[in-house]
């Protein structure tokens, strides 16, 4: 086919996937509620920057007296490839109804379409804001202009750098399938490397309240000049326009020369990921003899091998083991209890940090009672439905299955850190009352997630890091993570204050106790009565 065909079946395709982007966000209710307090959160906090935006747009009286303009010019590029890079790692990596494309067209337009599909949605994410901040600032500088310069400037940018970061993360997959080692390391690198992202940050905060660290200062060592001189072509014709330097058009001519070649680079990426076969790995086919001895890999250890749902457990926990991917999940604990952490450690004393220590190991282990295994029932079974459908097994089996394999991944942290926390200076009864008291929130939280993840299933799968997982829904993951961290935090500081006596009992502590106490019990036993009758009614559906 002629590049120029390729061109307009690449349009085609783009189109196609956009709409369906679209369709996805809003195809049913409960998106459209995520959707829409998604908006709220975000719109909310947008709506409280535009009226200093705008009275910066009033006061400015050059492009270099805009806040953190330079830094902004070198990290913009910057971020839209790593952002492309990565979610070409994560789901763009492949292409749905691959040997039906791939017959039909030429990788090309596959290529052409898939690109200008993330473009559209990276505008659609990142532009609406960006516009919206871009006019407020327009307005106050009495430039309307603005907003149309500055689209144009930025778009070969946008352009450029998302096809290069989706040519870069192409290839980074083709290593990753060469090297499987590789990838099972840069799985376990990047987890330590995001929570040491989070300590550090809290670090640094730090030493930004004490004053001995300049942020200005950090920012100013990343400002490149060609790059600030390039985006500063935003604002010709406004009141602070700078001359056109020789840097600026070099850059210019730079981002657009570099998109054809960019494509060509991604499509033969593309093209040798899709039609090269995965290698087969010499320990993956085993010998005759060997294949009728049994491993024994699979047999439920005690415990669990004494009851069914503890078998159901065993299973996923073992499942869970071989494909870690399930878990990516929890990755926005690190986000939510992380600078929790930092800022109790740093404000505690030496004598409370061991306390502090067992409550934070009481709210891990609960959190993972229930957000490992619970919050996606129905969309983690979906693959063995046809199984549960011909047995006799209970649906609550199931379901217990799953709970167990929650409390089997957060009782250790619940009961073995207060413990231990004991010999760094714990009180005794100290340790012993947290891990108590953990046991059974951890039960509540496992209750909770199950309920709640029934209630907004996800059954499509995504691909995270090369390898195919369905993962529970975010608006799931937010609510959950709110109402067990906060509820839980709740109950420890309720312990804590009786433990220390400092609780004296009034009929306002009775009824706030009472207030507490109702919800914190009757929400995860009505989650866990709705998860039986919604499991129920979706396997006899």
């Amino acid at each position: 086919m002629s590049l120029r065909q390729d061109l307009r079946h690449g349009g085609r395709i783009g189109r196609a996937e956009f709409v369906r982007s679209v369709r996805r966000y809003v195809r049913d209710t409960r998106r459209i509620i995520g959707l829409a307090i998604a908006l709220l959160f975000f719109g909310g906090n947008l709506l409280f920057l535009l009226p200093g935006i705008y009275v910066l747009g009033r006061s400015v009286r050059s492009v270099s007296t805009i806040p953190y303009f330079e830094p902004t010019a070198t990290l913009l590029p910057l971020g839209i490839f790593l952002l492309a890079a990565l979610r070409t790692m994560e789901r763009l990596g492949s292409v749905d109804t691959e040997d039906l494309l791939l017959t039909t067209v030429h990788p090309r337009a596959i290529v052409v379409g898939l690109l200008s599909a993330e473009v559209g949605r990276l505008l659609l994410w990142f532009g609406i804001p960006l516009v919206t901040i871009t006019g407020t600032f327009a307005v106050g500088l009495g430039s309307p202009l603005l907003v149309v310069t500055a689209g144009i400037v930025i778009l070969p940018m946008v352009c450029c750098m998302a096809i290069w970061g989706y040519a870069t993360g192409i290839g980074g997959l083709r290593v990753l399938r060469r090297l499987p080692t590789v990838r099972r390391l840069l799985k376990v690198v990047g987890v330590l490397a995001l929570i040491s992202i989070v300590i550090l940050s809290q670090v640094v905060a730090r030493y930004l309240v004490n004053g001995s660290f300049s942020i200005e200062t950090a920012l100013s060592l990343l400002s490149l000049a060609p790059l600030v001189d390039y985006l500063a072509l935003g604002f010709v014709g406004t009141p602070i326009s700078t001359p056109l330097t020789p840097t600026a058009a070099v850059v210019l001519v730079m981002w657009i020369g570099l998109i054809p070649i960019g494509l060509t680079v991604a499509e033969r990426q593309a093209t040798a990921l899709w039609f090269t076969d995965e290698p087969v790995r010499s320990d993956s086919v085993a010998a005759p003899s060997q294949t009728s001895a049994p491993t024994g890999g699979f047999s439920p250890p005690q415990p669990f091998s004494w009851t069914k749902s503890g078998r159901i457990a065993w299973g996923h926990l073992l499942r869970a083991v071989r494909h870690p991917q399930e878990f990516s999940h929890l990755l926005m604990l690190v986000f939510l209890v992380g600078p929790m952490a930092g800022t109790f450690f740093q404000s505690s004393s030496s004598e409370r940090f061991p306390l502090l220590i067992a409550g934070m190991g009481v709210l891990f282990g609960v959190y993972l009672s229930g957000a490992t295994f619970g919050l996606n029932p129905l969309g983690g079974d979906r693959p063995q439905l046809p199984l549960v459908l011909l047995t006799e097994t209970a649906p609550q089996t199931f379901l217990r299955g799953r709970m167990l394999a929650g409390l089997a991944s957060g009782l250790p942290f619940v009961i073995l850190v207060p413990l231990a926390s004991i010999m760094a200076g714990t009180r005794p009864l100290y340790g012993i009352t947290f891990a108590t008291v953990g046991i059974g929130f951890s039960l509540l939280a496992a209750l909770f997630a199950l309920g709640l993840g029934c209630a907004y299933p996800i059954y499509e799968e995504r691909e995270l890091w090369g390898a195919k997982t369905v993962a529970p829904s975010t608006l799931v993951l937010i609510g959950y993570s709110f109402v067990v961290i906060g509820g839980t935090l709740i109950g420890l500081g309720i312990t804590w204050f009786g433990l220390t006596g400092n609780l004296v009992v009034t009929g306002i502590l009775i009824g706030g106790l009472t207030l507490y106490l109702v919800p914190t019990v009757a929400l995860p036993s009505l989650s866990y009565w709705y998860s039986r009758r919604r499991y129920r009614r979706y396997v006899l559906d």
